[in-house]
Order: C-alpha cells, then sequence, then structure tokens
C-alpha cells in the first residue's frame, strides 16, 4: 500500500561513497545546488571531442537543441519540452554514447528588438549617426529616444547577454545535461558568417533572388512578413455593396474594404457564372473616383459569395495578388509601410476624393470612404456586420497589408513542383515521434504558394552581405549586387565597404550603397545544426556528428523552424538534418489554453522548483507523452516530490539493511531465495519494457513501468524481506544481494528522469556519477525467477494489512494466525515465501491451504491490551 510507513530501525547505514555516506535525516532540498555545482566541476557531461571523432558514428549521438529566444524570460512550458531532450540525452550516455549537446541562444529578431526598446526606452533610427559615448535613459520614457542603429543594436547585445545568463542559471536548476562549454549566439560572428556563406551560396546556385512584388507587411514593425509566420484571428467587419456603373445599368459588388476603391484595376467573376458572361471584356467605371477599370474572368472568383462579382485591388489580399499577377494587371498603389495611404494619388486616380483620404489609417480611410459613398448615392443600403478572418502576423497586433517591396526569397517549393516533391520526400526520410506530426510537415509542403522571404526590415539581425554600385544619378544598380567574399566573412554592409571602394563613395552618385535588410530569424535559426555541429569553424567534428540525431521541438514550428531547416539542408548538403524530429506537445492552463509570456498565463518556473524540487518538475514533465498537450496542474508535483523523497528514504534503508555492503559485480551468485530470485526476473523484464519505449523515445512508458515496479519493490518486497535482511546467514545474504541489486538497477532506469535523488543515494555507496553509469541490462539480473512467487507475496501481505486497517489497527499490531486460501499451483509459491510472509505481517501461526478462486486471507488478530 503506497504511502504506508516503512519499519525502520536504525542500523548503521554509513557505507562511505562519493557523497560520504548516508546522511542521518535525508532530503532533496539543497540537492540542486550541490549537484549542480559538483557535475561543473567534474565536467560530468562534458563532451570528449577526440575521442568521438575516433569513435564510429553509431557511438556519437548528436542534438540539435532549440535555441530559446533570448527576450525576457522562460516559462514552464519551456521547462517541460527541454526536459523531454536531457531524458533523451542522458539515456543516450548511459549507453555509452558521446552525447553532443550544445546549446544557443536565439538572439535576434523582433522579440528582442521589442524588449530592448521597452527595457531602455529607444527606439532605433538607421539615419541618425553613431553615438560612442551613448548611454541609455535611466528610466525609460512614453516617448521612445531614437539612437542610432549601431547604438541600438550595442543595446541589444548588452541585454541579451543579461539574459542568457539568466537562462543558463535557470538551466542548470533544471538539471540539463548540456555541455555549457558549447554555447552558440545566432548574433555572433560565427553564426553570421555561417549564414551569409549559406545566403551565398543558395544565391550562386540560383536558390536564392531578390524580387520585387507585392509583399505581406506588417505595419507596425513595418517589416515583410513570410507565410509561414501568418495567422488568421476573427475580426468584425461589413460587408458594403456598393455600385459600379457601365452602359448596360450599375453593377454591384460586395467589399469588407471599400477605402481601397482608388486602388481598384478590375472587376472579376467566374468564367462560367452566366451572370456576368457578357460584360467579360468590357469595361466599367468606379464610383467617387470615376477610373475605368476592365471586367475579366478567373476561376478563383466565388460565385456563391457575396454578389458573385469582386473588385480587385493592388492590393487587398492574396488572391488580389494572384489576379493581378496572371491576368497582367496594372499597379494602383494607395498604402504606404506605415499602413496610411500616401499622400499622392496613384497614376490615373483623380486628386479629388482622393486627398479626403490621403495620410489617413486604414480605419479612417474607410469610414470617410462610406460617408462618400452614402452622399453619392452609390452605397446600395447600409453596411453588413459580420465576423471574419483576417490575417495577421503572429506577433503583430494590427491586421497585415499587402505593398510592394524589394525582398531577398529562397526557393522552398512553392513555385516549383519537383523542389516540393523532394522536400515531402525529405520529410519521409526522418523518423518522426510521434509519427503522425510528419503529416504535419506534410500539409504544409503541399500548401504553399509561393517562395521563402527571409528578408526583413529590422535592424538587430543578420545583414545580407550584399552591396549595390550607384548610377550617376544616385540609384541602385539591383541587377548587378556586389556580393561579399566568402573569406571575409562576416561583414557588415553598413559599415563594411566593398572591394574596389571605399567608405568616402558610400551613398554617393558612381559609389556604392549597402543592402539595408537583415535576414529572418528563420534564416539564422535554420541553420542551428550547421552553426552547433561547427559547419565553419570545425569541419571533422561536422563530419562527425551531422546528420545530427535528434531535432526536438514543438509542433507549432514544424512550418517555420523545422521545414526552413530540412530546405537548407537538403540544398547544401544533400540529405536531411537529423534523422529523428521529436515533438512535444504544449503545457497549457487550466482552460485548455497554450502557455505563453504574450497571453499572460505562463508559471514563472523558478517557483515552481523552488516549491516542489527539479526533480518533481522533471517528472511531471515525463509524463507528457511526445506530442501531446499536457495541463499544468501544480498538485501533481506533489506526487513527483513524495516520489523523489522515498527514493531518498528507501535508499537510505536499503543500505542501511546491509545492502551497501555488497560487491555488485557478484551479487548474483549471492541470491538463493525464490522471492529475491522473483523480485530481480521481475526487474529485467522492467528493465526490457523500459529500454525498448526509451528506444521509441517513449520516455513516459519508460517511467510507468519503473515507478509502477518501485512501488511495490518498496511497499511490498522491502517490507517483505527487511527482517530476513537483519540476519547473518544465508538467507539474509540473499536478501542483501538482491537489495543491492534492484537499487541500483533502479537508480539507473529513474536517472534520466529524476537526475538529482538519484546521484544523492548513488553517492552514498558508489563511486562516480550514476550518470556515467551503463544503462542496465536484463542479463544484470538472475533470468530463472517466477515473477509470480511476488505477485501471491505482495497480494498476501495486502490481505494482512486490509484486515488491520478495517480494524483501525496498526500496521504493527501482531496477528494470532492467518489462513491462506490459494489455488493448487499458487499454493507453492505461499510457501516459498512464508517465513518472509510471518516476519513482514508479524503472524504468530500461518497455514496455507488450497482452494478454488482467488488467493485470500483470513486473519485473526492477536487480542490488544485493551482487549
Amino acid at each position: 500500500m503506497r504511502g504506508m510507513t516503512t519499519d525502520i530501525r536504525t542500523p548503521d547505514a554509513t557505507a562511505p561513497g562519493a557523497g560520504g555516506g548516508v546522511p542521518e535525516k535525508p532530503t532533496i532540498d539543497g540537492l540542486e545546488e550541490k549537484w549542480v555545482a559538483r557535475w561543473a566541476a567534474e565536467d560530468t557531461y562534458g563532451f570528449d571531442r577526440d575521442a568521438a571523432l575516433q569513435a564510429p558514428r553509431e557511438r556519437i549521438y548528436s542534438i540539435d537543441t532549440p535555441p530559446p529566444t533570448a527576450s525576457g524570460s522562460l516559462h514552464v512550458g519551456h521547462v517541460f519540452s527541454y526536459t523531454h531532450t536531457d531524458i533523451v540525452a542522458r539515456y543516450q550516455r548511459m549507453l555509452g554514447k558521446h552525447v553532443y549537446y550544445p546549446m544557443g541562444w536565439d538572439d535576434n529578431g523582433l522579440p528582442t528588438e521589442r524588449r530592448v526598446q521597452n527595457y531602455y526606452g529607444v527606439r532605433c533610427d538607421p539615419a541618425l549617426p553613431y553615438d560612442p559615448s551613448f548611454e541609455p535613459p535611466a528610466k525609460p520614457e512614453k516617448n521612445q529616444l531614437p539612437i542610432s542603429r549601431r547604438n541600438f543594436v550595442e543595446l541589444c547585445m548588452q541585454l541579451t547577454e543579461e539574459d542568457e545568463a539568466e537562462y543558463e542559471k535557470l538551466w542548470r536548476r533544471v538539471g540539463l545535461s548540456v555541455n555549457f562549454a558549447n554555447v552558440y549566439r545566432t548574433i555572433s560572428e560565427t553564426s553570421r558568417a555561417t549564414a551569409q556563406r549559406m545566403f551565398l551560396r543558395n544565391l550562386a546556385r540560383g536558390e536564392a533572388y531578390a524580387q520585387e512584388a507585392p509583399t505581406l507587411w506588417d505595419v507596425t514593425f513595418r517589416t515583410a512578413v513570410a507565410q509561414a509566420e501568418l495567422e488568421d484571428r476573427e475580426r468584425p467587419g461589413a460587408y458594403h455593396r456598393i455600385s459600379f456603373s457601365s452602359p448596360e445599368g450599375p453593377v454591384f459588388i460586395e467589399t469588407t474594404r471599400p477605402e481601397l476603391l482608388p486602388a481598384c484595376v478590375a472587376l472579376v467573376a467566374h468564367p462560367d457564372d452566366d451572370r456576368y458572361e457578357p460584360l467579360f471584356g468590357t469595361t466599367v467605371r468606379t464610383p467617387l473616383f470615376d477610373v475605368e477599370v476592365p471586367v475579366v474572368a478567373h476561376r478563383l472568383a466565388e460565385p456563391d459569395k457575396g454578389s458573385g462579382i469582386a473588385m480587385i485591388c493592388t492590393f487587398g489580399d492574396l488572391n488580389d495578388v494572384t489576379w493581378w499577377r496572371e491576368l497582367q494587371l496594372p499597379t494602383r498603389a494607395i498604402v504606404g509601410w506605415d499602413g496610411r495611404i500616401l499622400a499622392d494619388p496613384p497614376p490615373g486616380v483623380p486628386a479629388q476624393p482622393y486627398d479626403e483620404l490621403a495620410g489617413k489609417t486604414m480605419f479612417s480611410a474607410q469610414q470617410r470612404i462610406v460617408e462618400l459613398l452614402r452622399e453619392s448615392g452609390d452605397l446600395d443600403g447600409e453596411p453588413k456586420q459580420i465576423t471574419h478572418p483576417v490575417k495577421f502576423f503572429e506577433k503583430g497586433e494590427r491586421p497585415l497589408e499587402i505593398v510592394t517591396t524589394r525582398q531577398w526569397y529562397v526557393r522552398n517549393g512553392g513555385r516549383d513542383a519537383d523542389l516540393r516533391e523532394a522536400l515531402v520526400a525529405r520529410g519521409k526520410e526522418i523518423q518522426w515521434v510521434p509519427e503522425h506530426m510528419r503529416h504535419r510537415y506534410d500539409n504544409w509542403v503541399e500548401g504553399l504558394n509561393g517562395d521563402w522571404l527571409i528578408s526583413r526590415q529590422r535592424f538587430f539581425g543578420v545583414p545580407f552581405p550584399v552591396w549595390y554600385r550607384l548610377d550617376a544619378s544616385g540609384e541602385p544598380v539591383h541587377d548587378e549586387p556586389i556580393l561579399a567574399d566568402e573569406a571575409s566573412l562576416p561583414v557588415d554592409p553598413s559599415s563594411d565597404v566593398p572591394p574596389g571602394f571605399d567608405e568616402s563613395q558610400r551613398g554617393k552618385p558612381g559609389g556604392f550603397i549597402a543592402d539595408p535588410d537583415v535576414m529572418d530569424t528563420w534564416a539564422t535559426s535554420s541553420l542551428s545544426p550547421q552553426v552547433a555541429s561547427g559547419w565553419d569553424t570545425d569541419p571533422e567534428l561536422f563530419a562527425a556528428v551531422f546528420p545530427m540525431d535528434q531535432r526536438p521541438q514543438a509542433h507549432d514550428i514544424i512550418r517555420t523552424w523545422l521545414f526552413s531547416t530540412v530546405v537548407r539542408a537538403h540544398f547544401e548538403h544533400g540529405t536531411v538534418p537529423w534523422t529523428h524530429a521529436t515533438i512535444s506537445g504544449f503545457v497549457v492552463d487550466p482552460d485548455r489554453k497554450k502557455m505563453s509570456k504574450s497571453k499572460g498565463n505562463a508559471t514563472t518556473p523558478i517557483d515552481v522548483l523552488e516549491r516542489y524540487g527539479t526533480d518533481a518538475v522533471r517528472w511531471r514533465a515525463a509524463g507528457a507523452r511526445p506530442g501531446a498537450d499536457s495541463p499544468f496542474d501544480e498538485a501533481q508535483m506533489k506526487v513527483g516530490r513524495r516520489l523523489a523523497m522515498k527514493i531518498l528514504n528507501v535508499g537510505k534503508f536499503v543500505l542501511g539493511l546491509g545492502a551497501g555492503d555488497v560487491e555488485l559485480e557478484s551479487a548474483a551468485e549471492r541470491i538463493t531465495e525464490p522471492i529475491d530470485r522473483a523480485l530481480l526476473t521481475a526487474l529485467a523484464a522492467v528493465v526490457d519494457e523500459a529500454t525498448a519505449a526509451m528506444d521509441a523515445y517513449n520516455y513516459t512508458r519508460a517511467l510507468e513501468v519503473t515507478e509502477t515496479f518501485f512501488w511495490s519493490f518498496c511497499d511490498d518486497y522491502v517490507e517483505l524481506v527487511k527482517s530476513r535482511a537483519y540476519r547473518s546467514d544465508d538467507a539474509a545474504a540473499s536478501a542483501q544481494a538482491a537489495l543491492a541489486l534492484a537499487l541500483s538497477v533502479q537508480l539507473r532506469l529513474f536517472a534520466p528522469v529524476l537526475p538529482f535523488v538519484t546521484e544523492e543515494v548513488w553517492s552514498w555507496w558508489q563511486t562516480g556519477s550514476v550518470h556515467r553509469a551503463p544503462w542496465p541490462a536484463a542479463t544484470e539480473l538472475p533470468a530463472d525467477g517466477d515473477p509470480a512467487v511476488v505477485t501471491v507475496a505482495a497480494a498476501a501481505l495486502a490481505a494482512v494489512r486490509k484486515a488491520k486497517s478495517d480494524a483501525k489497527q496498526s500496521m504493527r499490531a501482531d496477528v494470532e494466525s492467518a489462513t491462506v486460501t490459494a489455488s493448487p499451483d499458487q499454493v507453492p509459491l505461499v510457501e516459498a515465501i512464508q517465513p518472509d510472509l510471518i516476519d513482514a505481517g508479524r503472524i504468530q501461526t500461518l497455514m496455507v491451504r488450497p482452494g478454488e478462486g482467488p488467493l485470500t486471507v483470513d486473519v485473526v488478530l492477536a487480542p490488544t491490551p485493551e482487549g
């Protein structure tokens, strides 16, 4: 019965080990500080590069660890997912492999810029000169102080370094067995050189290109956004029924964006729509602006949506872009980078009433144009209120617009069926955990409708290693980019000078200008295997560990990080970047919503770690199956804490029974009693099942079978044999040897999940670290025992305990007599454990008789002094 107090006498439990012997009162408090320091001092998790390079590839296990975004703080969801990876790393290390387990920090990108802006009260203005003596405001003001790009980048570097130092402290507290001597940053010189080199190679092979085209644009951050960064959000809107004029009479369209009327370039209907077939090839005139536009046919028009005919604007949505491109329509751009209506009307659009819209936000422009339509009589009825999905940048707060900009792209199969097929095939080369997650990858690749946009109009990121010559009028010659030489990388074109020029020619006619953009954060983090494995810096190591063995990550970034990493490895190396992709689910709040710092429902991990202990939190993390979302409930941490305490207490007790004096190498030879051999044979089956589960990355199942056995071991087996173990005969030696072997094996089974308590108990009687000990094998244990002996013994003891409990007696109460009725095949099993059962149950007389049905025990309690 779990939770029953073990009858601990006070044996001499001071067997020396690496930890200096068994403490009088074991506690989980303070174990993290003790062992984190010891592991660091002894380099317990160090990666021996020279030994690894001499080893066959199958003896190396390399992990493409996710570099967390260095933008403030981590939450308990991060602790869960990184614990999953660490469990695998510890297991592989115990298998005797050289585990290459680096850590990275994802520094660059919008989250870091936003944090720096808010933290220091500054904003970047690239037009400002660098101020070498600049100090940020002591107290951030509401109106952010403009500073130069270089000053801004320096603040980003400073704050991320501070954040990363705190991250490392937390990860050590969590017990990650990362080799912290090998940490990279996605904005470091090495990372920048790697990203720039890969870009130049993509460009040379035609896999990267620049193009001026309609681009999804976030008006708050003023940057382009890739398809993978989009999300639909339900927003209120309204359908406006508007009349266009034609010689045959009014033509009504219904639109949610009437403010784009001055950007209208055509009306479109489906080619099979009989209502509008007579209009195809003719023209109509726009309301208010009286601009002549053609009526065209296209398959994407929806006859059953609104009036069945729509206006094509440049640009309202992605359908507009498709129609504009395929029908070769003109461009009438009216939306600026700031999300406001441009000051000047596009060619062919009259200044009135355009001037009434110029400079307004899209919301204000819509309000005004509806007023004008109502006044002109071109609005048919009142707007019809609706709720509809609107595209947002996943980190943005305002709807995206589409503006024409010049951007860099990497081909990804969105416009190339052969490449798309090749990338789907790459997905099949990867072993997915769980397997069904591959369908998310396949669906994403097969649903792509454009190439990967990798440029961003931001400041803190990896710059493109590109300059442009300026012609005599000072305009950049984009068709003839000046590329950096690979030997010069990394470069910053905003401060470095291209070959053949000097700084005085920057920005001058006949001189040069730097490419103003930086790479998308995914364009650099997609190279985490190359950066972490030394593609640029250590080709021998790279050859030994790449392709890597594992990519652990969450399922929501399969379409971004995982896919982009596959694309880069496919182009450069002609292979997948890793053999396994292990996909974790989300940690969700009680309302089943994903924990997120931005949503304000994230739990701070350090508080939970301090309240319950790291092992308790790791135990709960291990209960979250691969790919499945897991609710966060602090009550569950209490269960993990009880398990951790039980391991300490039973370890102390077992070692005090004499197990600490047993030589493990010869222990099996001393085990003679049936229940001792039965226990270890049952444990051998647990080892086999746990090993198979760990090999399949099912750490949850491995923990379940181990923990189930452990509680039975504590509550049943230890109780049954403790009296015998105190003696000094062969039967006692058998119990002590069985206890020693069982404790050793169970500590090693638990070690990947509960590193602190297992290391603590191991240190009481063994030298070295349990985390460098070999993973247990079933061959260490007797194979000739009958596990049914343990099952029968547990059932009999449970029945005796129940009788005492029902009588409201102490478990130490004496039993006058007990009669066990068992099936004929169980009778010899009961007889085999009869002496241990008598001692454990404090039974004066025990009788065994054959019978039918399940095992039963009739108990007669001894009279109490009061009775």
